[in-house]
């Protein structure tokens, strides 16, 4: 059988990959590269890119499984692969600690001004009092999403004196509280939070799941992260919110669209950005390709 990868995956992952079948590794391959060659394999692996779109998966005649190395399936038209009988895999447990440490270092980086004073330092500005920030210790900490990545942020912040408040409609108020979080519906979490950490999938349940009237309920001083889906907040929304000073700041890895170059953000001065790093450490990329090789020869060699 014939394995195409077509994104950068971890060594580890295709050695593990090459002792169980055929491999042809083409990184940043185009969708009319693969569309001329994807009837030739029974598996691709690929992370955010490339997209597999429902006319690649029909032309992969021989398609037994898509892997795609992370977490989300955002690029992998899964409907048409049930429909086809195409197993589609993933490796959502590989980045969860650093996606919850980036969660975490975009909290600190808002809420004690860290971006805005190494700017500021560069520029040969010194300017103390303007950077007056506030501590985490004692707020409350709220969070959307109360999975791998949510457990692990929560963990992260307790040990910091932070409280936890917690809405997932997938669980349990029981579940909720195994992890030492309290809880609450959406709509109290919103109001309560010093902190609002976002950890859920882009679905149509989900989508501009803050928007203005969202904000118009959270707290002055609020603090909002969102290191998993950039189509989760209205950016419009979120942008009144922080130019208009309704909530403190903003720490944002992911936007609507990728790369946020026309984006209102970049003109606030109160949201760090970062480049959908969530996943990007040297330990989380590794796991994700051993992973994912693992969950392609299970899905290939396992009736």
């Amino acid at each position: 059988m014939k394995i195409l990868i077509a994104s950068d995956i971890a060594e580890e992952g295709i050695d593990k990959l090459k002792k169980e079948f055929e491999v042809d590794v083409k990184k940043g391959i185009s969708k009319e590269e693969i569309m001329s060659i994807i009837e030739n394999y029974d598996g691709v692996i690929v992370r955010s890119k490339p997209n597999i779109t429902e006319d690649i998966i029909k032309k992969g005649k021989n398609l037994k499984v898509i892997a795609r190395a992370g977490v989300g399936l955002d690029n992998v038209d899964v409907n048409c692969c049930q429909g086809l009988g195409i197993k589609v895999v993933n490796s959502p447990q590989a980045s969860s600690d650093s996606v919850a440490e980036l969660a975490f270092g975009l909290m600190l980086a808002v809420s004690r001004n860290i971006a805005r004073a190494d700017r500021l330092t560069r520029e040969k500005r010194w300017e103390k009092k303007s950077l007056m920030g506030y501590e985490l210790n004692g707020k409350t900490l709220g969070i959307v999403g109360f999975g791998r990545i949510g457990r692990n942020i929560g963990r992260i912040a307790k040990a910091c004196g932070m409280s936890l408040i917690a809405y997932d409609p997938l669980l349990t108020d029981d579940q909720i509280k195994s992890g030492d979080a309290e809880p609450v519906t959406l709509e109290k979490l919103i109001e309560r939070s010093d902190v609002i950490t976002l950890h859920v999938p882009l679905i149509d349940s989900t989508r501009h799941m803050l928007s203005y009237k969202e904000f118009e309920k959270m707290k002055n001083n609020a603090i909002i992260i969102n290191t998993s889906r950039g189509g989760i907040i209205d950016e419009d929304a979120l942008c009144n919110a922080l130019s208009s000073g309704k909530i403190l700041g903003a720490g944002l890895d992911v936007f609507e669209e990728e790369p946020p170059l026309k984006s209102k953000l970049l003109e606030q001065d109160n949201v760090v950005l970062t480049q959908h790093i969530g996943a990007s450490t040297h330990e989380a990329q590794k796991r994700a390709g051993i992973m994912i090789a693992e969950e392609v020869i299970k899905a290939l060699k396992c009736k």
